[in-house]
């Protein structure tokens, strides 16, 4: 039965905005998928946003601005130009990975793995009878910046805040890095052949916390 699920779910179109898997988390996800008691439902690897929110109702928002890699401040305020009348947003979110598991053993030793990393946020679900490793990172931040058509913030503040989310997204992509590093130790074999991981030249020259 997993196996045939794992096969169906992977020749699924891409139901996401995107329609496709983020780059930066590409080879980790391809890493998972080539593992016989693995199969990821979903992901992302993290992504800076702007986003205008009409309501609290999720439903209500729309996206302004979307951005995986590090963000230019430029296209940040070129967003900002037009100002609606309702709540803008700026949001930095993590990787987030859904991985269905043949069996709890299975689970657990990916759960190991991924919290030896540093990802706290992770453990393990039941979703319609699959064992299901939900995988969420803790770098994270959101905050408003305008309402009412008008900024709240001045735009060196901006600035600070950009640069502090695009610092967040490289560690952010030191965490997926290292899940994949270890993930190929645990899986490698003489037999298997591994994706590469991607370059992290996205981030080169981020400042290190």
């Amino acid at each position: 039965m997993f196996d045939n699920e794992k096969k169906n779910c992977l020749a699924k179109i891409d139901k996401s905005n995107k329609q496709s898997i983020d780059e930066d988390i590409r080879p980790l996800i391809e890493l998972i998928n080539s593992h016989k008691d693995y199969y990821t439902t979903s992901s992302c690897s993290g992504r800076i946003l702007l986003i205008e929110k009409k309501t609290e109702n999720k439903q209500d928002a729309r996206f302004k601005f979307a951005e995986h890699n590090k963000a230019e401040f430029e296209a940040i305020r070129q967003s900002l130009e037009h100002i609606p009348n309702n709540d803008i947003w700026l949001r930095q979110e993590s990787i987030i990975i859904h991985v269905c598991c043949r069996h709890l053993e299975a689970a657990e030793k990916l759960l190991k793995t991924v919290r030896d990393i540093g990802i706290k946020r992770a453990g393990i679900i039941n979703i319609n009878k699959r064992i299901m490793l939900e995988i969420i990172g803790t770098e994270a931040m959101e905050t408003i910046i305008a309402r009412e058509g008008n900024m709240l913030i001045e735009e060196g503040y901006l600035k600070t805040i950009v640069a502090e989310a695009n610092k967040k997204l490289g560690r952010n992509q030191e965490k997926i890095n290292g899940i994949y590093h270890e993930l190929k130790i645990v899986f490698e074999s003489k037999n298997k052949k591994i994706p590469k991981s991607r370059d992290n030249s996205a981030f080169k020259g981020l400042e290190k916390s």
